[in-house]
């Protein structure tokens, strides 16, 4: 439904939309902008007046209706003054202080809930300089606005190639390769590829129930289980490896970066359990992966390409998740088993209808029961495992924000219920993995190093393996 000049709305809110906004849930996405040099005079309000808003209606919009019936977005005046904030810490303190005044702030906003009488976005500029930056822009958006490729586009739009502004900005190809095309084939080569789907899914669709329903994962280092876990503070670690590193890795074993950077995860998890707690090195704990449901050609599409609704990747939400288990120790004796351990699931389960089946038993739960329902079930299939894998691919360009060059970019996805979460993105050669977890439950240093020492252990496998 398009939108209406005298009562201000909008379409319904979507179906994923509304369950990512409620009285169970409420998950956002930070992006975290590492300015170059030092933020001086910002013209942050221009910016949003004549760049952001005019991007997507849905940023001059609230919810409006009962959180058991559908609902709609309703156009209100935005007060700019309302949204954006520019926080105040001790002046003469050490880089080290300063980034201790940051990730409290970070974390600080991160499990602070939106205003539901006021747009769901807020932009914080953080003038005061850390180990990593001379300064940082965050934007933090309301996931129920859209799902992550449409809020990544979004914020693109907003910034600029820093060697030419002019000239558009790239991204890593995502082609499929000619071994992976198969509209040359014969009818009947299908077959096979059509019955191993239809058992994946099968089987894929029975755990998927049992699992949201019945089994919970292990009490772990990584897993408290407590209840009301995603208003917790929270602390996050970033670690950055080189593409072409990665790339190497991908080269020698015949993989994915995907399957590369999921190993490494997975593998340092695993270790950090087992330094913590011998016995959960081998525990139940599943990561829930996201995917997007989407048809994605390999690029963002620009604003005006998401905002048809004829396009085959229009704004919005349309994402799910896959269940993957993670490797136990004692049946991975090799760190590379771990790589080829998430190919082979990450595969098969791509093979599989069920990301797609998940979201309709999603809405059949809110047709019967209410949108309410629907959410408690979300939490619910997020609650019961351990932690949650999403990657997204950046620019190949370094960018600018109001002329300011960043240095670096990275997101974070709070409000899910878990302790532990991991985002994978790149930008301008290099990887970021971001470990987001709760502060009183996970070490943070140990984690890290433990994540480290799975990515030297990998790497030095692979440069021993011989060329796939």
């Amino acid at each position: 439904m398009g939108f209406e000049e005298e009562g201000g709305l909008l379409e319904p809110v979507s179906p994923l939309g509304q369950y990512c906004n409620n009285s169970v849930l409420s998950i956002s996405a930070l992006a975290i902008l590492e300015i170059q040099i030092p933020i001086a005079g910002s013209n942050t309000v221009s910016l949003i007046k004549d760049v952001f808003l005019p991007i997507h209606p849905r940023f001059s919009c609230i919810m409006v209706g009962d959180q058991n019936e559908d609902r709609k977005w309703k156009k209100v005046e935005v007060k700019i003054e309302d949204h954006v904030y520019f926080p105040t810490f001790p002046s003469g303190l050490s880089l080290e202080e300063y980034d201790r005044c940051f990730d409290d702030y970070l974390s600080d906003i991160a499990v602070e809930r939106f205003p539901q009488d006021r747009p769901l976005w807020q932009i914080h500029v953080v003038k005061y300089p850390t180990s990593n930056a001379a300064g940082h822009v965050i934007f933090k958006l309301h996931h129920a606005l859209g799902d992550g490729y449409s809020l990544m586009g979004a914020l693109l739009s907003c910034l600029k190639r820093a060697d030419d502004p002019s000239l558009s900005l790239t991204f890593p190809s995502r082609k499929r390769t000619g071994s992976e095309r198969s509209g040359s084939k014969s009818l009947f080569s299908h077959v096979p590829k059509v019955c191993s789907a239809l058992f994946n899914t099968a089987l894929d669709l029975s755990w998927s129930i049992i699992k949201n329903n019945l089994i919970d994962d292990d009490i772990t280092p990584i897993r408290s289980g407590t209840y009301g876990v995603e208003f917790l503070p929270i602390t996050i670690s970033t670690l950055t490896y080189s593409l072409d590193q990665l790339k190497s890795i991908k080269s020698k074993l015949g993989v994915t970066i995907n399957d590369v950077v999921c190993g490494i995860v997975f593998y340092g998890t695993r270790l950090y359990m087992q330094e913590i707690n011998k016995e959960s090195s081998n525990s139940r704990s599943a990561a829930l992966v996201v995917l997007n449901t989407r048809m994605i050609g390999g690029d963002y599409k620009s604003i005006q390409e998401m905002m048809n609704p004829n396009n085959r990747m229009p704004w919005g939400n349309k994402f799910s998740f896959m269940h993957i288990s993670i490797p136990k120790l004692k049946e991975c004796p090799n760190p590379l088993d771990f790589v080829w351990h998430a190919q082979k699931i990450i595969t098969r389960k791509r093979r599989s209808l069920v990301v797609y089946l998940n979201s309709i038993i999603v809405e059949v739960v809110k047709r019967l029961r209410g949108p309410e329902a629907a959410a408690k079930y979300v939490h619910n299939k997020l609650n019961r495992s351990s932690m949650t894998v999403s990657n997204m691919i950046g620019p190949v360009e370094q960018m600018t924000v109001n002329d300011q060059p960043i240095k670096g970019l990275y997101f974070v996805a709070p409000g899910i219920p878990e302790d532990f979460g991991v985002t994978i993105m790149s930008y301008a050669g290099q990887l970021r993995i971001v470990i987001k977890m709760v502060r009183k439950h996970i070490d943070q240093h140990r984690m890290k190093s433990c994540i480290e020492k799975a990515f030297e252990s990998i790497r030095e496998a692979a440069d021993e393996f011989p060329t796939k």
